[in-house]
C-alpha cells in the first residue's frame, strides 16, 4: 500500500512516498501534486529524520531502503548519481561517460530528470556544460541544495 507524508523543509514542502517498508518517491515543492494518503510509517519517519539532518548540515549521505521504478538504463544512471559525493558536482557529459554512453549526455539528462527520489538520489549534483541546467523542482531549489552542500553554481 502506498503512503505519503508531507515534510516542511527550507526549500518548501516536499512529499515523501513509500510502499510498505521502502521509499519510492520524493516530490519536490514545484514538481506537481499527487493523490495522497498521508500516514507516518516507519520508513517515512526515518526518511523525514534523515532529510531534516541533511538540511541542518548534519548528514552528507542517506541510509534508506529505496525502490526506484524505471528502465534498466534509468536505474543505471540513478545508481551513478548516488556515487556523486556530497558537495561535488559533475556534468551531464561526465555522467554519460560514467554509464558507458559518452555520446549520450542528453539521454542521461532525461533519465536524471525522471529520478523519482530527488535529493536522496542527488540529481541536483549534475550540471549542464554551460551552466547550472534545469531541475524538476526549479533552478532556485537546485541552487539552494547546492549552496547547502557548499557548492557555488
Amino acid at each position: 500500500m502506498t503512503t505519503t507524508m508531507p515534510l516542511d523543509t527550507p526549500i518548501g514542502q516536499i512529499v515523501l512516498e513509500a510502499d510498505d517498508d521502502v521509499l519510492i518517491g520524493l516530490r519536490l515543492p514545484n514538481a506537481g501534486s499527487l493523490g495522497r494518503r498521508d500516514e507516518e510509517t516507519p520508513i517515512l519517519k526515518e526518511a523525514a529524520t534523515q532529510l531534516q539532518e541533511y538540511f541542518a548540515g548534519e548528514r552528507t549521505d542517506f541510509d534508506l531502503r529505496l525502490e526506484l521504478d524505471g528502465t534498466a538504463f534509468q536505474r543505471e544512471v540513478w545508481a551513478e548519481l548516488s556515487r556523486i559525493p556530497y558537495g561535488e558536482t559533475i556534468s551531464y557529459g561526465e555522467l554519460a561517460r560514467r554509464v558507458g554512453r559518452p555520446k549520450g549526455p542528453r539521454a542521461v539528462g532525461q533519465a536524471n530528470g525522471k529520478n523519482p527520489i530527488a535529493i536522496i538520489v542527488p540529481c541536483h549534483r549534475v550540471l549542464a556544460g554551460n551552466g547550472i541546467g534545469g531541475y524538476g523542482g526549479g533552478v532556485a531549489v537546485k541552487r539552494a541544495l547546492l549552496a547547502l552542500e557548499g557548492v557555488t553554481a
